[in-house]
């Protein structure tokens, strides 16, 4: 059997179940004291994963922040932040964008055969882009990443790449932050689209851990039997 990371799928939400709201501008659902949380899980982790239209609406640079966290990875033999990761179905992400420019960590853009070329010409000085055949699955790119030394995987969105980790039982573990509102818009992105998902009312996921982040929360949930605790 092919070998895949430990997943991590990091994500915030708010209490009606939405990643974000409907306007051009990032909806804050966290604070800072889960923002150090996620810092230190990203500095504990190869690589960090998010989707193209992530990309394209939040502009992430995915960089561990803290200069202590930075310090101890370049002590073991690690650049400063992990692998970035990105999936992309037709090529169209900005080369400026923080994703390519920040940070000194290798990037890696896996996309389908039909946009390999546009996706070489547009990103190949700034990326490492992988022929991800006629449609990328999750779980060939997974084994991919392990089979690049990446041994922990953190997910950070968006609402596609969740589903797809969730629906083909790709993850280890999730993460979830409940924001302490709604936002009340059906126009608004939910954390997954509809889907036939391993966990249900007849087999839900295994709660570990409800920890109050100032007046946020955070709800960790076992999702295999890989989970790493406490």
């Amino acid at each position: 059997m092919a070998e895949r990371p430990y997943t991590l799928l990091s994500v915030a939400m708010s209490i009606d179940g939405h990643i974000d709201d409907a306007t051009s501008e990032r909806l804050l659902l966290s604070n800072a004291a889960d923002f150090d949380r996620v810092d230190a899980v990203r500095a504990s982790c190869d690589a960090i994963m998010v989707g193209a239209g992530t990309i394209r609406g939040d502009n992430p640079r995915l960089l561990v922040r803290s200069g202590s966290r930075q310090g101890r990875r370049s002590e073991r033999g690690l650049p400063p932040s992990p692998l970035k990761v990105t999936v992309t179905g037709g090529a169209q992400l900005d080369p400026a964008a923080g994703f390519f420019t920040a940070g000194e960590a290798g990037r890696i853009v896996y996309c389908a055969s039909s946009c390999v070329a546009a996706a070489r010409a547009r990103l190949g000085a700034l990326a490492t882009v992988v022929d991800g055949g006629e449609h990328v699955w999750m779980a060939a790119l997974s084994e991919d990443l392990h089979a690049r030394g990446v041994r922990r995987l953190m997910v950070e969105g968006g609402q596609s790449i969740l589903t797809q980790f969730l629906a083909e039982g790709l993850a280890d573990e999730l993460q979830l932050v409940v924001a302490p509102f709604f936002v009340g818009d059906a126009q608004a992105p939910r954390l997954v689209f509809d889907g036939a998902f391993p966990w249900n009312a007849d087999r839900p996921a295994s709660l570990v851990e409800a920890r109050a982040m100032g007046s946020a929360v955070l709800l960790r949930y076992a999702m295999s039997e890989r989970f790493e605790g406490p």
